[in-house]
């Protein structure tokens, strides 16, 4: 199937469960995102901030770009003009560098709190109870020029569905506490982005809003080898 075929499918799957879809463009070239854009995609995530920076000079300014990756602080300041959801907030550190870079942009930048919930080794995301002490900090009261729309969680890489399952029920139950506890006057937290292509169906079953989602529109990515002669 193309591109186009891809995305069509996929948002007949997804708008009738009101999920958002962000087509994860990572090294793809910008001829592809094109092709997924004619078909009516209009978010695309990007992990990189030189490839974001490079690919919305090059592509329609109607595109909504999403950070999807870990972000540097020293990075933020070349995506703050235009970013319109940077999903990896994993330190007040960094979200006070977005608030920065925001208010000499005069905009109001929207993030989402990057949640671990993974049983691995990986580097980033807030446990739980950071998360809550973030959201109670005085240094975050201050900050004006961010907006948390909702949470970020990235499931471990593993066969076991039930683990998968388990993992983003935690998160969305745990979205549940802190819109309750933190957000209940605001409409605006509302994204609970989970679920990538192996395991989006299991994430969308388990409350997620917006998925993010890559070689299942893509294709896989082409790794060149090169025979010794």
């Amino acid at each position: 199937m193309s591109i186009s075929d891809n995305i069509k499918s996929l948002k007949n799957e997804l708008d009738t469960v009101n999920v958002t879809l962000v087509a994860v463009s990572k090294t793809k070239p910008a001829t592809d995102i094109e092709e997924a854009y004619q078909a009516g995609q209009r978010i695309f995530g990007e992990n990189q901030v030189q490839e974001l920076v490079e690919k919305y000079e090059q592509l329609p300014k109607d595109i909504e770009w999403h950070l999807v990756g870990h972000l540097q602080t020293n990075k933020v300041k070349y995506i703050a003009p235009f970013i319109s959801l940077i999903h990896s907030v994993d330190s007040l550190k960094l979200l006070e560098e977005i608030n920065k870079q925001a208010e000499k942009n005069k905009r109001v930048i929207d993030c989402l709190l990057q949640v671990y919930i993974a049983d691995e080794e990986t580097k980033y995301g807030l446990g739980f109870d950071e998360v809550i002490e973030l959201l109670r900090s005085d240094e975050f009261a201050a900050l004006k020029n961010v907006r948390i729309r909702g949470l970020m969680g990235i499931a471990t890489n593993t066969d076991s569905e039930k683990q998968i399952k388990e993992e983003f029920y935690e998160l969305d139950t745990f979205f549940d506490g802190i819109t309750q506890s933190f957000f209940r006057k605001e409409d605006s937290f509302d994204i609970l982005s989970m679920g990538m292509s192996g395991d989006y169906k299991i994430a969308v079953e388990q409350g997620s809003t917006m998925v993010r989602l890559g070689s299942t529109i893509f294709g896989e990515r082409v790794v060149k080898h090169f025979k010794n002669n």
